[in-house]
């Protein structure tokens, strides 16, 4: 799971930025969750946008074009207006490109029917938490169908269910707060959702601290958070470890309400991927396990577009050590 958390409070001097905050009151919230979906015997991803305003929820499906091409996507979006009860449940269908048997693309036709008429939403979250089913239809399948009302969904949309389900394989989440966010998510198929809390304080004269919950738990605690802005440690949710990262950057060093703080919770240990990385070049294990981790940080914040920013924290403090090695030769 990732999450883009926009923080209201900021610490030291302002910097100059080139985009305008948004107000906490009318910030809309959004989650998005991307399935692998088997569709005509092609994989695609197909992600589910949700979102929630001051007016209405919407929900937004994309479905990739082949083989992952983003510049041939294909999008449906519903809009579901509080006063219209009837368009709480519906159908919609729209077409994508597919190839037949001479490689030539072809129209296809995929169907949307949802029911969110008794849906239930936990706290601010646009997406519903339960009493509800969203599915897509390829063929007469129901080739990704999202909720609790399975049951209800086959007997009502009256097609059979694929032979390859759907896998989620990632959650997205966007949420507005000033010091505390709290979000649920769910770090393993068939298991329970799980309350996370992330709190921070970088205002006030002692140094920023943050704070990561799971369960009402406290599992990380950051402190000096201006110089461990980037980070990630392994923790144990139920015995099962999970990776967390984060990046809080513009909390800390831009305009407040102007960027976001990242976090991104991959279930599975580190050790497996220190020890294919170790068990692929020689040298001391040692160093691999220290030079790892930050390996491991890059490539999960690389899709985010700060990759080049890690590599240029680590340069400058690189510079800032070899400075104080000179001045301790020139001591001598």
């Amino acid at each position: 799971m990732a999450a883009h958390i926009r923080n209201q409070s900021r610490r030291g001097p302002p910097e100059r930025v080139t985009e305008e905050p948004i107000p906490l009151r009318s910030a809309p919230g959004t989650v998005t969750n991307v399935f692998l979906t088997n569709i005509v015997g092609y994989w695609r991803n197909v992600s589910i946008l949700w979102c929630k305003n001051l007016m209405n929820i919407s929900f937004t499906i994309t479905v990739d074009g082949m083989e992952g091409d983003l510049m041939s996507q294909i999008t449906c979006k519903v809009e579901l207006k509080p006063w219209h009860f009837w368009s709480k449940k519906g159908y919609k269908s729209f077409e994508i490109d597919v190839q037949n048997h001479d490689n030539e693309n072809i129209g296809h036709q995929l169907e949307v029917y949802w029911d969110l008429r008794s849906a239930k939403f936990s706290g601010s979250s646009p997406e519903p938490c339960s009493d509800y089913y969203l599915a897509l239809v390829s063929d007469e399948e129901i080739v990704l169908l999202a909720g609790d009302y399975k049951k209800k969904a086959y007997k009502r949309i009256k097609k059979r269910p694929a032979l390859v389900d759907a896998i989620l394989s990632l959650k997205k989440e966007v949420v507005y707060a000033k010091k505390s966010f709290s979000t649920r998510a769910r770090f393993a198929e068939g298991k329970g959702e799980h309350d996370v809390v992330v709190e921070s304080s970088t205002t006030g004269p002692k140094d920023p601290e943050m704070w990561i919950s799971i369960d009402g738990i406290v599992l990380i605690h950051v402190k000096n958070l201006q110089w461990k802005f980037r980070g990630n440690e392994t923790v144990m949710v139920n015995k099962q470890p999970i990776q967390v990262f984060w990046d809080v950057h513009a909390w800390l060093f831009c305009n407040p309400g102007s960027g976001y703080g990242l976090f991104i919770f991959k279930p599975g240990a580190a050790e497996a991927e220190l020890e294919r990385d170790g068990s692929s070049r020689s040298g001391n294990s040692d160093s691999s396990a220290v030079i790892n981790p930050r390996r491991a940080c890059t490539r999960a914040f690389r899709s985010n577009g700060i990759e080049k920013q890690a590599k240029e924290s680590r340069g400058i403090r690189f510079k800032e050590d070899q400075k104080e090695d000179e001045e301790d030769q020139d001591k001598i």
